[in-house]
């Protein structure tokens, strides 16, 4: 996976035009900053910038930049309000684990309003759960329900999951094999399309066809990013169709930027739930973190 520091340097120096000033911007060492560059350029597997008295980005470095930069800046907004609400002293503090993509799409724009000091980590459910275990979480939301002991599983949102692509694609040979409930040419349409997809093991996907197609797919994916913002975005930028939630994509699919592909022969579905141990949390952290929640989901 890569390092979300990966990113910011990749910014930085894209931005300021050397490691040099990266650095300063990023209160790094120009190693670091090097080292950053250095494993980004071997994770995507191209060179980004050119090394001159200047660095200059390729034109595969602009084209990664065009990609990046809005998701990133979101998510440095986000880090600011959480150091804005911890100016508070006399807030309760909450640790709270969550997937980057739903917490900045559904719960970010209500942090000014939390009354409470809030410190977010994210990464997968399975390595925030183990945070939670060590104590060094107070809450997560988590995409799939455990079997921990001691810990307690809240259901707080069901997810949709929809095929998406570009504003541009042609669907109607696709249509067509649905409207005659050709699922065999149908998916043979799918397996043809440039693929974005979250994850190596194709999670998401693979749920999506085994409720549609009763297989696993057969998809080797053009692009593995594992940042859903940043897939709707660079779809929405080109071409391409991926599977991903409806709270990702409605703003997308209403600005026309990409568009609703199949919802499926059968609704896929995901749960999401707030996990805790109730031993280790107080009634008001739970009413803060719920409150939260409740509200964020009135969208």
């Amino acid at each position: 996976m890569v390092n979300l520091e990966w990113y910011r340097t990749f910014k930085a120096i894209y931005q300021t035009g050397s490691v040099t000033a990266a650095a300063k911007v990023l209160f790094i060492s120009q190693p670091n900053v090097s080292q950053h560059l250095s494993a980004l350029e071997a994770h995507v597997g191209k060179q980004l910038f050119e090394r001159k008295p200047k660095f200059l980005a390729t034109d595969y470095g602009k084209l990664f930049y065009t990609q990046v930069v809005e998701p990133l800046e979101k998510l440095e907004d986000v880090e600011t309000e959480f150091r804005a609400i911890c100016l508070s002293k006399k807030l309760p503090l909450l640790r709270l684990g969550s997937a980057k993509e739903y917490f900045h799409a559904v719960s970010s724009r209500y942090l000014t309003d939390l009354p409470a000091q809030l410190k977010v980590s994210f990464g997968l459910t399975k390595d925030l759960i183990q945070k939670l275990l060590k104590e060094e979480l107070d809450f997560v939301i988590a995409t799939q329900h455990g079997q921990e002991q001691g810990i307690v599983y809240e259901p707080i949102l069901t997810e949709h999951f929809t095929l998406v692509g570009d504003a541009g694609i042609d669907t109607s040979t696709f249509n067509e094999y649905l409207q005659h409930e050709n699922w065999t040419a149908a998916e043979q349409w799918l397996l043809q399309q440039t693929w974005f997809a979250y994850s190596p093991d194709l999670a998401i996907i693979r749920r999506f066809w085994l409720n549609n197609f009763e297989k696993r797919p057969a998809i080797k994916p053009a692009f593995i990013i594992p940042d859903m913002n940043t897939i709707l975005q660079a779809i929405s930028n080109g071409k391409g169709i991926s599977i991903a939630a409806n709270y990702l994509t409605e703003a997308l699919i209403s600005e026309q930027k990409i568009k609703t592909i199949w919802t499926g022969r059968r609704e896929t579905s995901n749960t999401l739930y707030l996990a805790y141990d109730q031993s280790k949390v107080s009634q008001e952290q739970i009413k803060i973190m719920n409150d939260l929640l409740k509200t964020s989901q009135q969208l």
